[in-house]
């Protein structure tokens, strides 16, 4: 008997019950999880997924991973480069590159501490290097000798430079200048020359007055020949304030008191040689006179000035009244 008065029953004879209960009770828990998880998916909203382009599914079998971000990397390396050439500021880039270079290079021990100059006379040792593009920030380790030798050569006053590094600090510079020859005009615009006709500088300082002057287009390249002829007569050089280049082929002299010579296309030294001995002997620079032609190859024209022409008339008519009166 129980407690409560109710026969007590063997625990051996409940064990298969419980067993079986046991069994029935785990089987429905095993079948509820089932069915529950094929009820929360089959309750999950579908996705409507497009299919892959073929390409990009291609891409994604073959490509390895890493490649999508180094594409990435470089599309955005180029349009920061296609920014900085739109925005004109490639050559800020370049000078903030060479003056890190210059710096790193100036602090290893390869900075220019001496430089020396030879061969110049018209440009100052801070316009050569000016010219150069050297300047204080420069170091010897990065400075391109043909680059500055170049850049030398593009001014008008020098024909040559040499360039020569001395490590690790020091820096030649050798240089050839032009030698100012005459004075050019052309369109109304006065330059000083070199004898092989490079135009040096606009005509601005009075230190070049002294110098031959030359008009006219293609005066520039003909001067040296022709300055050259014209000094084997000393006598007229020193006479001729301008010579004319007329029409790229002939010479005209301006001498000092405004005598025109007309020179012809050839022969120029034999048409000199007359004019010099015409001078020596008549003095015919002092005749009343405005210009000489000597185009034509037998014969000297004179032009008489206004003055003298008069007189001249003047004189013929009174011969003529002369000889018409002894006639009578």
């Amino acid at each position: 008997m129980d407690g409560a008065g109710r026969p007590a029953r063997s625990l051996r004879s409940l064990g298969p019950q419980a067993d079986l209960k046991a069994a029935a009770v785990g089987a429905v828990v095993l079948l509820r999880r089932r069915l529950g998880r094929h009820a929360r998916v089959s309750a999950r909203p579908a996705i409507d997924r497009t299919p892959p382009n073929r390409l990009v599914l291609w891409l994604e079998r073959h490509l390895p991973n890493r490649l999508g971000v180094g594409l990435t990397v470089l599309m955005l390396l180029g349009s920061g480069a296609l920014g900085i050439v739109k925005g004109g500021h490639v050559d800020e880039l370049m000078k903030a590159l060479d003056d890190s270079r210059n710096a790193l290079a100036n602090s290893a021990g390869f900075r220019i501490s001496t430089v020396a100059i030879n061969g110049r006379r018209q440009l100052s040792q801070d316009e050569v290097l000016a010219i150069g593009g050297i300047n204080g920030r420069s170091s010897l380790l990065f400075l391109d000798a043909a680059t500055v030798r170049g850049k030398l050569k593009a001014n008008p006053w020098i024909a040559d430079a040499t360039i020569l590094k001395l490590y690790p600090g020091r820096l030649q510079i050798d240089i050839v200048e032009r030698t100012a020859f005459a004075l050019w005009q052309q369109g109304g615009r006065l330059a000083v020359i070199a004898d092989d006709g490079v135009v040096l500088e606009p005509y601005l300082s009075r230190r070049f007055v002294t110098l031959p002057l030359v008009v006219g287009k293609g005066a520039d390249a003909g001067a040296r020949d022709f300055l050259a002829l014209l000094d084997r007569y000393p006598q007229i050089r020193s006479m001729t304030k301008a010579a004319i280049f007329v029409g790229e082929r002939r010479w005209n002299l301006r001498l000092t008191d405004g005598l025109d010579v007309r020179l012809p296309e050839n022969d120029v030294g034999n048409a000199l040689a007359m004019l010099s001995r015409l001078e020596r002997e008549d003095r015919l620079f002092s005749r009343d006179i405005v210009a000489i032609d000597m185009r034509l190859p037998d014969r000297l024209t004179v032009q008489l000035s206004e003055d003298a022409a008069k007189a001249r008339e003047d004189l013929l008519k009174d011969k003529k009244t002369r000889k018409k009166a002894g006639d009578a």
